[in-house]
């Protein structure tokens, strides 16, 4: 009888992945996202420059949500605070949530949503390293932009240099602002909420996380809303390159695998395993040489019935 799949049930991948495969592989991705922030500093002079750039630029065009949104967050303790925990915690905690529950119930999309996630990171290393970016609140104060991860430094574990926890601030690399990963890591998730979730609390998250995630870090004043709209920019590149990204690692996953199928069955044959070391056995026998052992060297037992088969005539007595 033909097995029928249960319509709605999901198929498991050919390749089941496997955490311990899976781990050391996102571990990676995250220490060349924190390795490439902190090796592409670039000039600060050049970094100023292209954030005054980008100032202009919104200017012509008429965009200004950074400084109404950095003047409430400055005035408002309550809402200045939890923009800062935010800004320094989710960024970091929300993502692989998302991977992790890709990973145990959606199974069949997590290999393309990781390498969608992946590939975008590293476009977003690539312009880290192009295009250094002063973030808006290391400007000087002139341009009317205050730092509030300084100002409301005492209420959580960050200092005064980014996001990271006090006394480590010299090992970020603080003009990554252009694009915004924050941003585009949080599309990423709404994304994958939006697709994937069954109730409406997750449809609700998946709307309100990259919304809010884009408010917090203009009112922050840690990035420009170009720097925002370069983050989506970054995903949907990231998005379209993805399958030819996954096409790729397919055919040198299987290039490896030639090569290293022919080595291994040769080294499975080179030396076969010896089990009677050139001696053969008879019927009745079980281990080599029994013959000997039990009627001396020279000696065979006499027929009988039993040995000579059905239809044998019986020995003459």
């Amino acid at each position: 009888m033909p097995l029928t799949e249960t319509p709605g049930t999901e198929a498991v991948p050919e390749t089941r992945l496997r955490w311990w495969t899976e781990l050391p592989l996102i571990l990676l991705v995250y220490a060349c996202y924190s390795a490439g922030r902190l090796l592409a500093r670039g000039d600060v002079t050049g970094a100023v420059d292209h954030g005054l750039a980008i100032l202009k630029v919104e200017k012509f065009l008429y965009l200004n949500a950074e400084h109404p949104l950095n003047r409430l967050f400055t005035s408002q303790t309550w809402i200045g605070v939890p923009a800062d925990f935010w800004y320094a915690s989710l960024h970091y905690l929300v993502t692989p949530a998302v991977l992790v529950w890709l990973f145990r119930s959606r199974a069949l999309h997590y290999r393309a949503a990781r390498t969608w996630l992946m590939t975008s990171t590293f476009m977003g290393l690539i312009g880290f390293t192009l295009l250094p970016t002063c973030p808006p609140r290391l400007l000087s104060a002139s341009h009317g932009f205050v730092d509030t991860m300084a100002q409301y430094s005492s209420y959580g574990w960050w200092g005064g240099e980014a996001s990271a926890p006090r006394g480590m601030g010299g090992m970020t690399n603080q003009y990554a602002a252009m694009p915004s990963l924050h941003v585009g890591w949080a599309l990423w998730c709404g994304v994958m909420l939006w697709r994937y979730g069954r109730t409406r609390t997750t449809k609700v998250a998946a709307v309100a996380y990259p919304l809010i995630t884009t408010i917090v870090v203009m009112g922050t004043a840690n990035h420009y809303f170009l720097d925002a709209v370069a983050g989506a920019a970054v995903m949907g590149v990231g998005f379209l390159l993805a399958p030819y990204v996954s096409r790729a690692a397919e055919r040198a996953t299987a290039a490896v695998r030639a090569r290293i199928a022919p080595v291994t069955a040769v080294s499975r044959d080179a030396e076969p395993s010896i089990v009677s070391d050139g001696c053969q056995t008879s019927a009745g026998e079980h281990i080599p040489r029994q013959r000997e052992s039990l009627f001396g060297s020279g000696a065979e037992p006499s027929t009988s019935p039993a040995d000579a088969g059905d239809g044998a005539p019986a020995a003459a007595r």
